[in-house]
């Protein structure tokens, strides 16, 4: 029999609640009728009564515990899971026909090849005045690809110094360049390259691990800091949930149903707190989420081989799922790794951009496929905003009609790269 001390689990809590215009907060920002954290205190600015407080707390309880906070209605619980980024695919590991120095290729193209498929080497947009979220190991922001731009809101969700933001792994650094990246030595690898201000959340840690509880905490923090558009190239870790049990001495049967439980709940989570950040009213324009679908499929042993969209990904229909793309000489093919059923696709094969510590290098994976989004959706917004229109929907919706299915074979339809390659509008 199994104690029921032993069954305490990190969990966290978000808990909305109605505010009048006379309830006093502390620390709170407003943003779209809701009050992004802040505790009672001081009184936040709330333009009328009938608006929320949102806030996202980690505790440990046992499963009695969980429950009674569930009996709350004002409450969503769900289990901490592992998180992982989504892993760079080696070309090798897929028979990818990939380029012997993809560096070397785009150098001599003067940029990657993603910038000419999208269509961003040709458009006068570059994502000024919009402002992009990377949620990854981190950023060097050092690196030439960053220079000029305002990296002064970061924090550090993954543990130790909350202000430590450094890209020990490599991967953050990357996606921040295909999304926002300047020119490095002449060579282009940013899709939205006049983007002035980023936010950085690091929620993976330099060996890419992380927790659901960084990633939703990290989500809140960057959404009442003022992002337009977050990119997440990361992924819930069910196995990883399983053996985090097992470990716990769970039986086999129950660590696997307790996992299960963890990635359903944790989906409903992630849903929970995106309808509330993606409100949009007078006071918030709400914004764009683009999430990586994946790299779980393996076509290149069997066309069969799909796996669907992985969380966060599929975690709101509100969400942006990119495929990721590679070129089969004059035609645009499906990457054998990447998962089905995506909103949209963009390049994620020999992507070229910022190497942490300087420099270029080449990755492949749904991560690499995600940014070229991220850096399509500033340009959309910046687009929309002189027109005065711009928010989250709109910008989801035009990035969506803007996608085009030309260019792949007969053989590679909805079904793997969802409407189709994202373009500049």
């Amino acid at each position: 029999m199994i104690k029921e001390e032993t069954m305490d689990l990190d969990y966290f809590v978000l808990n909305v609640k109605p505010v009048r215009r006379a309830d006093p907060f502390r620390g709170g920002t407003y943003r779209g009728g809701v009050v992004m954290g802040g505790t009672l205190g001081m009184p936040v600015d709330i333009p009328q009564a009938g608006h929320s407080a949102i806030t996202v707390e980690t505790t440990k309880l046992s499963e009695t515990q969980a429950r009674e906070a569930k009996r709350d209605p004002s409450n969503t619980v769900a289990p901490v899971m592992p998180v992982a980024l989504i892993k760079p695919a080696e070309p090798a590991d897929y028979a990818m026909a990939s380029l012997v120095d993809a560096v070397a290729v785009a150098q001599a193209a003067k940029g990657s090849w993603g910038i000419g498929a999208t269509g961003a080497d040709t458009s006068d947009l570059t994502g000024e005045g919009v402002v992009v979220a990377i949620l990854d190991t981190g950023i060097d922001r050092e690196h030439t690809a960053f220079a000029g731009v305002d990296l002064e809101t970061r924090k550090n969700f993954s543990g130790g110094d909350s202000a430590d933001v450094d890209d020990r792994h490599g991967h953050g650094t990357h996606c921040a360049g295909t999304a926002f990246g300047r020119d490095v030595n002449g060579t282009r690898i940013g899709v939205a390259r006049g983007v002035q201000k980023a936010i950085i959340g690091k929620v993976l840690d330099d060996q890419g691990r992380g927790s659901t509880a960084a990633v939703l905490k990290a989500l809140h923090w960057a959404a009442g800091e003022g992002a337009n558009v977050v990119s997440l190239s990361l992924g819930f870790d069910f196995p990883g949930m399983a053996e985090q049990l097992r470990q716990a001495d769970r039986p086999e049967k129950l660590a696997v149903s307790m996992a299960l439980k963890a990635y359903r709940d944790n989906l409903r989570m992630f849903d929970a707190l995106l309808t509330f950040l993606m409100l949009e009213n007078p006071a918030s324009p709400g914004l764009v989420v683009v999430a990586a679908s994946g790299n779980e499929s393996m076509r290149n042993l069997d066309p069969n081989f799909v796996i669907d969209t992985s969380l966060p990904a599929a975690a709101s229909a509100n969400i942006l799922s990119v495929g990721a793309i590679q070129r089969n000489g004059d035609l645009f093919g499906i990457a054998p790794f990447s998962n089905v059923n995506p909103v949209l696709s963009a390049p994620g094969v020999d992507i070229v951009s910022a190497k942490s510590g300087g420099g270029l290098v080449a990755l492949s994976g749904t991560s690499m496929a995600c940014p070229h989004v991220a850096g399509l959706a500033a340009l959309y917004w910046q687009q929309a905003a002189r027109a005065g229109v711009a928010t989250g929907n709109v910008v989801r919706g035009r990035l969506i009609a803007g996608a085009q299915a030309v260019g792949f074979p007969e053989t590679v339809g909805p079904v793997d790269r969802g409407v189709g390659m994202a373009r500049v509008p």
